[in-house]
C-alpha cells in the first residue's frame, strides 16, 4: 500500500465529514463513521489497484430465498455498490470498489452518498429482514 493513496483517502474522508474510528496504514485499512448518514464502521481497504469499501448491514436469522431475491432486485436501483452476502449467506454487506489510480473526491463521495441513500430508502425493510427473516 503506497502512502500517497492512504493519505489522500484520509484527506478526502475528513473533508467529507467522516470520523476516522481506526486506521492502519501498514495494512491499508481505515474504519470510518458518519452517523447522520447512517454510516457506521465502514471499512475501507486500500490494496492496489483497488479501494474496497464494505459496510456490514445485518445478519439474517436464517437463509431466505425471498430476502435474497429482494436484495438482488434492490441492487438494480443502487447507483454505486451492491448488496452482497458473506460466505455463510446470512450476513448482508454493502460493497463497492474504486480504482486507486483514478481515486478522486467526487468518486469517493458518490459511493458514500449511494450508501447513505440506500440506507435511508431501504433501511426499514433491512431492519425487518433482520428481525423476522421474512
Amino acid at each position: 500500500m503506497s502512502t500517497p493513496y492512504f493519505a489522500l483517502l484520509q484527506t478526502y474522508l475528513l473533508e467529507l465529514g467522516f470520523d476516522i474510528n481506526h486506521q492502519d496504514e501498514a495494512s491499508g485499512l481505515l474504519v470510518v463513521s458518519r452517523p447522520e448518514l447512517g454510516i457506521h464502521q465502514l471499512v475501507l481497504g486500500c490494496g492496489e489497484p483497488l479501494l474496497i469499501m464494505e459496510q456490514y448491514l445485518l445478519e439474517l436469522p436464517a437463509p431466505n430465498c425471498d430476502i435474497y431475491q429482494r436484495l438482488l432486485q434492490k441492487n438494480r436501483d443502487i447507483i454505486h455498490g451492491a448488496f452482497v452476502l458473506d460466505e455463510s449467506g446470512r450476513k448482508v454487506i454493502y460493497r463497492d470498489t474504486l480504482q486507486l489510480d483514478f481515486l478522486d473526491r467526487a468518486a469517493l463521495e458518490a459511493v458514500l452518498n449511494s450508501l447513505a441513500l440506500v440506507l435511508s430508502e431501504f433501511g426499514d425493510e433491512l431492519i425487518e429482514f433482520s428481525k423476522s427473516g421474512t
